[in-house]
């Protein structure tokens, strides 16, 4: 009982609603004491007498309270500004202000650096304001900084003098500003810096002349490239500070949090109609039905469908970049002591940090190979005490040698910062795979539909669970239950059966198959076979349309030039999620294999793409096969280096320090990235959204599959056994002149085998023909009376 109050608690505090409340109170309040302080500078005088030493909480009736806000607003300015910081604490006032509109989601705001930077400022301007102005407010009714301020001035001019005083509160002032701006270093440094004798003309705009015609064109343009310069000076959002010898520690700030509304599907577009020819009737058929039915749209069968919102998910990240500098100096100093007991000078070293990881760029010497650098990993390792040091010399694209450090305090990166970022919401990829954030807090995305399948690997406990589902949850996210359909195969029966509750919306299925996630090793083969037969048919449809892409064909579809009459149908995306690949292949072996590399091979035109995973990266379990044909690769923390070349055809994952570290490797490209984290709870909350609504009537069918020890099972029916439910199955057949396993299982409630056992005997008396794969059978009788005919002496 006791743990279902705390968890009503703990939802309580974390919804929507109470922030939103909280920070209402907070503004309303914060906002009532700004108003008093102000009516206090033209109302004190009159309420000073009434009000002097009286507490905040006096019952007591005060008569003649001139202050705006009465007598408690009286009572409380009186506090703020002569027992406080005097007018200064409006500072904190107006930050108290910007978190309550952060609780209220109505404004994004920093919280620790902000309070840190309000606090500082109230302080210090209060000290200002009593040194400079407070003998004018000798005789005044309020202290102008406030008794703080009043007793920071005298410690001061007592210890120092007026002189002395000064100096310190400029000294001050310029060492806020260095904390807190990072140009303020280049600034002064610019004041003070000797300038050149004949500096060179600024640039002048071009000058109308009666030779040139279109002088003032050229002056817009040239406005216009130097608007471009100081845009693409502002495009990297860093901030840099530079400390101790010129070594620049570059902040990446990352996408800041950016909540649009959730996703609609974007309506199909109409092609332009060409001009129909004297004979052309197909043409006119299909701009007729265009311009009285409109563009087809898939969505229209779950036309009210509400895309998840983003706060389903939980913010484990606060967004701000916290910087431990003594551990990048200290780290700093590690590395080039390292390379210098081994004669190696460095030019400069430069660090970025990460949410994990800090990169430092260092530049040497000239004459210094980069080899000997290289094999000085482990000594570097051993020097920084750190585990998973790696180095990449030289960088792709940059002439310097980058040596990757763990930071010690690592960030999370949440799933809501990915969802609610910019990159993520306006993203225009097919299939978006959001992985999460680089070394230079970036949010990082690939296109499922251009790499086209995805292999992930990784040793246990390393984070590939959590990889999978935050792909699978980046997808939910962006894509209607119309235009994709996923078929999760999970050996292990625990990692998918959380998606199980969006199978009339996401999921795809066997006609027999009693459960969306496939767990049994045969139902996964007859899976497997299930889906070429799928991408076979799928090619038969693309090669009458004319098309030689699925997007080609849908749009086609869409507006009404593909007849669905003649067996076309709109397309979705299929994505295949296999978990534990290698638990398949020790099972079941070529049987996984080849279907898998078939698929792999042919299915990227027709979307249907593949994801999977394995802890086992050996060389039995990831064939040669297997990798040619995925070219994207996935790979988490590894225990050898032999894992780790044979996932990435090289080392790198064997030195990750794991938890989410991975390597994203596609051709030549090698990124690292820290995986976005989304935890159990969050995909139920997801899963639960989109399961309670409406949904499809049936899950999306793959085409029928009875296996290839079926195929003459006809001619080996024993037809003194039937199935008591024969004649009737027979009458629906020939009532509904459709040949199905799919239409027995559905009308009588039966599982796929007896059903399958059905279509046999039926097509053992020629009521039906033999099976054409995916299309349902040929009937081959027409009305009651030649049923009856053939029944009569069985």
């Amino acid at each position: 009982m006791a743990k279902k109050k705390s968890s009503k608690v703990q939802e309580l505090s974390k919804s929507n609603a109470t922030h939103y409340i909280t920070g209402l109170i907070i503004l309303i309040l914060s906002v009532y004491a700004i108003v008093a302080m102000v009516s206090f500078l033209f109302t004190g005088k009159a309420d000073q007498s009434n009000i002097e030493g009286l507490s905040l909480f006096h019952n007591g009736n005060i008569e003649g309270i001139a202050n705006w806000t009465g007598k408690r607003g009286a009572i409380l300015s009186n506090l703020l500004m002569n027992e406080g910081f005097g007018i200064s604490t409006l500072f904190l006032l107006i930050f108290v202000v910007f978190f309550a509109l952060r609780l209220m989601k109505a404004r994004y705001f920093r919280l620790l650096r902000n309070f840190i930077v309000y606090t500082l400022l109230t302080i210090w301007t209060s000290v200002f304001l009593t040194f400079f102005f407070g003998r004018f407010f000798r005789n005044s009714i309020y202290y102008i900084g406030g008794k703080t301020g009043c007793f920071v001035s005298d410690l001061l001019r007592s210890n120092f003098g007026w002189f002395g005083a000064f100096l310190f509160i400029v000294l001050l002032f310029v060492l806020l500003m260095i904390m807190f701006n990072a140009k303020t270093v280049p600034f002064l440094q610019n004041l003070i810096k000797r300038k050149p004798k004949s500096p060179s003309p600024p640039d002048e705009p071009l000058k109308d002349t009666e030779d040139s015609k279109d002088i003032k064109g050229l002056n817009a343009l040239k406005k216009l490239k130097d608007l471009k310069i100081e845009t693409d000076k502002k495009k990297p959002e860093t901030a840099t500070t530079t400390q101790d010898g010129g070594f620049e520690i570059v902040i990446p700030r990352g996408d800041d949090g950016y909540l649009p509304p959730p996703p609609e599907p974007p309506a199909p577009k109409p092609e332009p109609l060409p001009p129909i020819a004297d004979d052309d009737d197909d043409e006119a058929e299909y701009q007729r039905l265009l311009r009285e039915l409109g563009v087809y749209k898939p969505t229209q069968d779950l036309a009210h469908y509400k895309f998840p919102s983003v706060d389903l998910l939980t913010q484990y990240d606060s967004g701000d970049t916290q910087v431990n500098y003594e551990e990048q100096n200290e780290n700093k100093k590690r590395i080039i002591n390292t390379l210098r007991h081994y004669n190696i000078e460095i030019k400069n070293i430069k660090a970025t940090v990460g949410p994990t990881i800090t990169l430092y760029e260092i530049v040497p010497q000239d004459g210094v190979r980069i080899s000997k650098i290289r094999n000085l990993e482990d000594d570097i390792a051993l020097s920084l005490a750190a585990i998973g040091i790696r180095i990449i010399a030289p960088m792709p694209g940059k002439g310097t040698i980058g040596i990757e450090v763990p930071n010690k305090d690592p960030k999370t990166v949440s799933m809501y910062s990915i969802i609610s970022s910019k990159k993520y919401q306006e993203s225009k990829l097919e299939l978006p795979i959001a992985l999460g954030k680089t070394i230079t807090n970036e949010v990082y995305m690939v296109d499922l539909t251009k790499m086209p399948h995805l292999l992930v690997a990784g040793a246990t406990g390393q984070g590939k669970s959590v990889g999978l589902n935050a792909a699978i949850t980046s997808l939910l996210y962006k894509k209607h239950p119309a235009e994709l359909k996923f078929v999760m195969i999970d050996p292990k029966t625990v990692e998918f059966s959380i998606y199980s509750v969006i199978e009339k919306h996401y999921l795809a299925k066997l006609p027999d198959a009693d459960s969306p996630i496939i767990t049994d090793v045969t139902k996964v083969i007859d899976t497997l076979k299930s889906l070429t037969k799928e991408m076979d048919d799928r090619y038969i449809l693309l090669k009458k349309a004319g098309c030689r892409s699925v997007q080609e064909y849908n749009e086609k579809f869409v507006n009404r030039r593909l007849n669905p009459l003649k067996g076309h149908k709109y397309l979705p995306y299929i994505v295949v999620i296999i978990d534990e690949f290698g638990d398949l292949i020790m099972t079941a072996g070529k049987e996984i294999e080849l279907p898998i590399a078939r698929i792999a091979q042919k299915a990227r035109a027709i979307g249907m793409h593949m994801i999977i995973a394995t802890q086992r990266p050996t060389t039995n379990i990831i064939t040669g096969t297997i990798k040619a044909n995925f070219p994207a690769r996935v790979a988490f923390r590894v225990i050898s280096q032999i894992d780790s070349r044979t996932i990435l055809d090289q080392t790198g994952a064997n030195q990750l320090v794991g938890r989410g570290d991975m390597l994203f490797y596609q051709g030549n490209d090698m990124t690292r990235v820290q995986c976005a984290f989304v935890d159990t709870p969050e995909v139920e909350k997801l899963s639960k959204f989109i399961g309670t609504q409406q949904g499809y009537p049936v899950t999306f069918e793959l085409p029928e599959y009875t296996g290839e020890e079926n195929g003459d099972k006809a001619g080996s029916v024993d037809l003194s056994k039937l199935d008591p439910m024969f004649r009737d199955a027979a009458r629906l057949v020939v009532a509904e002149q459709q040949g199905s396993t799919s239409l027995l299982q559905r009308k009588f409630e039966i599982g796929f085998n007896r059903a399958g056992r059905l279509m046999d005997q039926l097509e053992a008396v020629g009521i039906v023909g033999p099976s054409r794969g995916s299309k349902p059978r040929e009937v081959l009788v027409f009305d009651e009376l030649q049923l009856e005919q053939i029944t009569a002496g069985l």
